[in-house]
Protein backbone atom coordinates (compact mmCIF):
# COMPACT_ATOMS: atom_id res chain seq x y z
CA UNK A 1 0.00 0.00 0.00
CA UNK A 2 1.01 3.21 -0.92
CA UNK A 3 1.75 5.68 2.07
CA UNK A 4 -0.61 8.96 1.37
CA UNK A 5 -1.25 12.01 3.19
CA UNK A 6 -3.83 11.99 6.07
CA UNK A 7 -5.77 14.30 4.63
CA UNK A 8 -6.07 13.06 1.54
CA UNK A 9 -6.60 9.65 2.87
CA UNK A 10 -9.74 10.97 5.33
CA UNK A 11 -10.94 12.82 1.89
CA UNK A 12 -11.25 9.40 0.40
CA UNK A 13 -13.14 7.77 3.61
CA UNK A 14 -15.13 10.92 3.50
CA UNK A 15 -15.88 10.37 -0.13
CA UNK A 16 -16.73 6.45 0.41
CA UNK A 17 -18.77 6.83 3.25
CA UNK A 18 -21.05 9.97 1.66
CA UNK A 19 -21.18 7.54 -1.93
CA UNK A 20 -22.71 4.85 0.43
CA UNK A 21 -25.05 7.53 2.44
CA UNK A 22 -25.90 8.87 -1.72
CA UNK A 23 -26.43 4.90 -2.61
CA UNK A 24 -29.06 4.28 0.65
CA UNK A 25 -31.06 8.14 0.04
CA UNK A 26 -30.88 8.54 -3.83
CA UNK A 27 -31.39 12.32 -4.87
CA UNK A 28 -30.54 14.26 -1.76
CA UNK A 29 -28.74 16.97 -2.93
CA UNK A 30 -26.24 17.67 -0.24
CA UNK A 31 -24.96 14.90 -0.74
CA UNK A 32 -24.03 15.24 -4.37
CA UNK A 33 -22.90 18.31 -3.68
CA UNK A 34 -20.58 16.76 -1.47
CA UNK A 35 -19.92 14.30 -2.99
CA UNK A 36 -19.07 16.19 -5.84
CA UNK A 37 -16.83 18.70 -3.51
CA UNK A 38 -14.85 15.79 -2.45
CA UNK A 39 -13.97 14.43 -5.95
CA UNK A 40 -12.56 17.65 -6.66
CA UNK A 41 -10.62 17.44 -3.79
CA UNK A 42 -9.60 14.28 -4.32
CA UNK A 43 -8.06 14.72 -7.86
CA UNK A 44 -6.90 18.04 -7.47
CA UNK A 45 -4.78 17.22 -4.11
CA UNK A 46 -1.21 18.19 -3.98
CA UNK A 47 -0.60 14.95 -3.60
CA UNK A 48 -0.77 14.40 -7.08
CA UNK A 49 0.32 17.71 -8.51
CA UNK A 50 3.97 16.12 -9.47
CA UNK A 51 3.00 13.23 -10.05
CA UNK A 52 -0.22 12.02 -12.02
CA UNK A 53 -2.19 8.87 -10.62
CA UNK A 54 -2.03 5.82 -11.82
CA UNK A 55 -4.77 3.71 -11.88
CA UNK A 56 -3.06 1.33 -9.48
CA UNK A 57 -2.62 4.73 -6.92
CA UNK A 58 -6.33 5.26 -7.23
CA UNK A 59 -7.30 1.97 -6.58
CA UNK A 60 -5.05 1.50 -3.69
CA UNK A 61 -6.20 5.23 -2.29
CA UNK A 62 -9.79 3.84 -2.31
CA UNK A 63 -8.87 0.99 -0.68
CA UNK A 64 -8.58 3.20 2.52
CA UNK A 65 -12.16 4.29 1.89
CA UNK A 66 -13.36 1.29 2.06
CA UNK A 67 -11.14 -0.01 5.29
CA UNK A 68 -13.19 -0.56 8.47
CA UNK A 69 -13.38 2.45 10.67
CA UNK A 70 -14.18 4.86 8.02
CA UNK A 71 -15.66 8.41 8.36
CA UNK A 72 -19.49 7.45 7.65
CA UNK A 73 -20.43 7.99 11.53
CA UNK A 74 -18.57 11.77 11.20
CA UNK A 75 -20.76 12.75 8.55
CA UNK A 76 -23.61 15.49 9.59
CA UNK A 77 -27.21 13.68 9.09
Amino acid sequence: MRPFPDDLAQAQQDWSATYRRLAEQPGRTELRRRLHRLSAQLYFHPYWQHRRPSPAAWWDLRDLGRSPGNASERLPR
